[in-house]
């Protein structure tokens, strides 16, 4: 595997090790009173969840859902550093293929060319970003002590790999638009802060400097999406009781009877939200995401810039 492959990988893994008692925090705001109650088994019954506002419940429940993203958000981190590297390597060949340290580079790329690469990254997660978002997400707001594993399992079983992948389109938009602006903005800083007589230790502070805005930018960038894609992927899935059931699908001429209420679309679910609960709804946990953004891109910058350093040595 290349160097920028594992310097993803580890740093993205860093980052989620850091950041999730927040993203914690980020999604229930999103999510709003939404909640996933989880598929069981027949005859079996759910483990009351320790109380948020307890110690033992944030904790418990934040090594709860640790587990399977840290594995899923390093493998993502991964592609996206490799494709962009790729990628701007073919927009800008005379450029460093790396981001590492672009003020060595024979040809510093424009900023058009980083966007694009950016953008570029963020497709390619596709194929882990959304069943990854899918399955946290929903482990996030589940009334039951319920793992990411369960979760992956119960989707599964129940709707197969499609299941798995709800929520596909709009995530893929908010990637591809939030990774462009992640490395535009890094880059921008780089460039604008970075001395040829800086040390290294003023170096450090730099990269940790610029890797916090860029997260911050990013998700100011996206945050509306990413609050209309986190309702939309943990809507109510529950079987609908038979009496209802008639009722709900009365007015849909020949439609097939089935078990499950409907979901509303990426747009209806923005409307609802705006309906019900105004413009700021779009906003809410912008703050707190911004506190874990800074802090968890400035981790990850660093051990991505460090990890290439170390990985590329002769």
């Amino acid at each position: 595997m290349s160097a920028d492959f594992w310097a993803g990988y580890i740093s993205g893994a860093a980052g989620i090790l850091i950041g999730n008692p927040l993203d914690l925090i980020k999604t229930r705001l999103q999510a709003g009173t939404t909640n996933v109650p989880v598929p069981l088994e027949s005859g079996s019954s759910p483990t009351p969840a320790p109380r948020a506002g307890t110690l033992r419940g944030h904790f418990d429940r934040t090594g709860t859902l640790v587990r399977a993203p840290i594995l899923g958000y390093g493998a993502l981190n991964a592609i996206l550093f490799v494709t962009y590297n790729r990628t701007l390597s073919l927009l800008s060949p005379l450029s460093s293929s790396s981001s590492s340290d672009p003020t060595t580079a024979l040809s510093s790329p424009d900023y058009l060319s980083i966007y694009l690469a950016g953008c570029a990254g963020g497709l390619a997660t596709f194929v882990i970003s959304t069943p990854t978002e899918l399955i946290k997400c929903r482990a996030q707001v589940s009334l039951t002590s319920t793992n990411s594993f369960q979760i992956a399992r119960d989707v599964w079983r129940h709707e197969g790999i499609r299941g798995l992948y709800y929520g596909g389109g709009i995530t893929c938009v908010r990637d591809a638009v939030g990774y462009g602006f992640y490395f535009l903005s890094y880059e921008w800083c780089k460039r604008t802060l970075n001395s040829p007589t800086d040390t290294d230790r003023q170096a450090a502070m730099k990269v940790l400097l610029c890797g916090g805005i860029a997260g911050v930018v990013t998700w100011a960038s996206i945050f509306p999406m990413d609050v209309v894609k986190t309702r939309y992927q943990t809507q109510v899935y529950h079987p609908v009781p038979e009496g209802e059931h008639r009722s709900l699908l009365h007015s849909e001429q020949g439609a097939n009877p089935s078990p499950y209420k409907k979901r509303l679309s990426t747009f209806e679910v923005a409307r609802n939200a705006y309906q019900t609960e105004g413009t700021g709804v779009f906003f809410r946990g912008l703050g707190i995401c911004s506190i874990r953004a800074f802090v968890v891109n400035a981790v990850q910058w660093a051990v991505y810039e460090w990890m290439m350093r170390i990985l590329q040595k002769p």
